[in-house]
């Protein structure tokens, strides 16, 4: 039966690149979780280029929304002021602390990464087997991409990196999903993030993750 599961799904995620310039290429999810439901779910992009940004998160958040989410966008959430320098681990305890506060359980993180050639992009896989424990660890190691120059900003292939964080005090393991997805040859920013935007939400709603679809 898991055999036939994994057909299915590998035949699945064929299906959509042939009508997409996105490809999920790295997936894992925690075996120690079957479904997981957040009540408040918070939506972080990381990326300088601050138009895009806005567009990702905006786009997904909708995208959550109307598959019955709560998600909100980091805009909503962090003061202007948060991303303009790099914060340290005490502050994003604080941070953790006040998400908890305000309700929210889980995050989405999005790395935006781009690329000009397969060489280059193999590069952005070297932290792939990195494991983080939990949201603070990998906001912390990956503040960088806020001030990233602006030969970052345009290529031909994108590469993104996204994961799934429960805020779970009690738990020393926060992680519960991580996935890769390549878009190439986009024909705009805008066609980049929504194909990008559309494989993450499949991702997610595959394996029973914020986006539970009823059984017929």
């Amino acid at each position: 039966m898991k055999t036939l599961f994994y057909y299915v799904a590998l035949c699945t995620i064929l299906l959509l690149q042939s009508c997409s310039s996105s490809e999920l290429v790295e997936n894992w999810k925690n075996p120690d979780i079957d479904v997981f439901v957040a009540e408040k779910v918070l939506v972080l992009a990381m990326t300088n280029d601050v138009k895009n940004r806005k567009m990702f998160e905006k786009r997904l958040v909708d995208q959550l929304k109307d598959k019955g989410v709560n998600a909100v966008n980091s805009d909503d959430f962090f003061n202007p002021e948060f991303t303009s320098r790099p914060r340290t681990e005490g502050e994003l305890d604080d941070l953790e602390r006040e998400m908890l506060a305000e309700g929210f359980d889980a995050i989405l993180v999005s790395k935006i990464v781009g690329a000009e050639d397969k060489v280059t992009l193999v590069q952005s896989y070297r932290n792939w087997d990195r494991t983080f424990n939990g949201f603070e660890d990998d906001y912390y190691s990956s503040q960088g991409l806020y001030i990233e120059d602006e030969k970052m900003e345009k290529y031909t292939v994108y590469h993104a990196e996204s994961a799934l964080y429960c805020i779970c005090p009690t738990k020393e393991r926060e992680v519960i999903w991580k996935g890769s997805i390549d878009v190439t040859e986009p024909d705009s920013d805008r066609k980049a993030i929504k194909d990008y935007i559309n494989m993450l939400v499949w991702a997610l709603e595959e394996q029973d993750l914020l986006i539970i679809t009823p059984e017929l």
